[in-house]
């Protein structure tokens, strides 16, 4: 049996999370748009048949210094917490660009520019800074068929789809990734592959590849699309032992509140939650201001909810930096007492190399 060797970033991250929120950052999409790049802007030198305007994982090869620009404007800000610009950066969506090859140099890429902003904050401000491999749920699902005519029918197999999330694993870990971040899960099955693919690099390469999952509802009632409510979600993916568990996307701050405060008492794992700026307007734009969405994260850190914060769609380094003021000095919500912290690193003792 393969000795994992325990996570430094990982045991270092619980000891912050002991002492106070941690804040993660906020969206990447919405601080694209206000560069308004071109496509030839976003293809940069990359040679493909394909419009590549809109496919902003391919920014971290094309304009990696507007990803560093973005990514130390959330340091400043006050995040603990920086994610990879990788959200697509999969082979299942890179082929509606073309750019299935690029797959492994965007995630190294990606993570290399993240783990490089996060190395240089923490040297300036000895503030402990870690890097989250982001990994989006794909524009296919497992659970459903997309054939109202074949319902049996799936566009991916369960296989397949652990296979592109392994590819993207290894990348971003290569590139200096502390945690695997599987987020905006809508298809509880798609999240099963992606901790599985996990759980066999971790294996491949014999070191603990913490993960950090986060669940996102399709409506009011707090279920995902393939059905589940966050507590069956939580129970299907418990025994991954994930660092934090959470929730993101959906909607804004007090849509996610209830749903929050359930798992929030039912999760022996940190909660990390990171809401919308509120609602889009009929243009697509998000105008909650981040005064406000920092005063309902000020409500669910004194309920003792939270363990991380951030935000998801509309919000900026603005949003953030009022966040972390908000919530500054208040203390963390506290884990359940019947879990070790030796189950809490999401391994097994028994394989924890001496």
């Amino acid at each position: 049996m393969t000795s994992i060797t325990p996570s430094p970033a990982a045991a270092r991250f619980r000891d912050q999370a002991a002492k106070r929120i941690l804040i993660t950052d906020g969206a990447f999409g919405t601080m694209l748009q206000g560069y308004s790049l071109g496509e030839a802007e976003y293809r940069g030198s990359i040679e493909t048949n394909h419009d590549q305007k809109g496919n902003n994982d391919l920014l971290s090869l094309t304009q990696p210094a507007i990803v560093r620009e973005i990514t130390d404007a959330y340091l400043a800000a006050g995040s603990d917490i920086v994610s990879t610009n990788t959200f697509n950066a999969n082979r299942i969506s890179q082929a509606d660009y073309g750019a299935e090859a690029l797959v492994r140099d965007l995630n190294i890429a990606s993570a290399r520019i993240a783990r490089d902003a996060a190395d240089a904050a923490e040297a300036a401000t000895g503030i402990p800074r870690f890097v989250a491999g982001a990994l989006g749920p794909t524009n296919k699902t497992l659970s459903l068929s997309p054939d109202v005519n074949d319902p049996g029918f799936r566009a991916v197999s369960f296989d397949e789809l652990k296979d592109v999330y392994r590819a993207q694993v290894e990348a971003l870990v290569e590139g200096g990734a502390d945690f695997i971040l599987i987020e905006t899960i809508f298809d509880t099955l798609n999240a099963k592959a992606g901790i599985m693919a996990t759980i066999e690099a971790q294996e491949a390469i014999g070191r603990e590849l913490p993960l950090m999952i986060s669940f996102t509802m399709t409506d009011r009632t707090g279920r995902n699309l393939s059905g589940h409510s966050i507590e069956s979600f939580w129970a299907s993916v418990r025994h991954a032992r994930p660092l934090t568990i959470g929730v993101n996307c959906s909607f804004g701050a007090p849509d996610l509140r209830p749903h929050v405060q359930v798992l929030s008492a039912g999760a022996d794992a940190l909660l990390m939650a990171y809401p919308n700026a509120g609602l889009p307007n009929e243009l697509g734009e998000y105008d909650e201001q981040p005064v406000t969405t920092a005063g309902f994260m000020r409500e669910w850190a004194e309920q003792g909810l939270v363990n991380v914060i951030g935000g998801c769609c509309g919000t900026t380094p603005e949003h953030i930096k009022q966040m972390a003021m908000a919530v500054a000095g208040r203390p963390p919500r506290a884990l359940p007492a019947h879990r070790s912290d030796t189950l809490l690193a999401g391994i097994d003792p028994m394989r924890i190399a001496a």
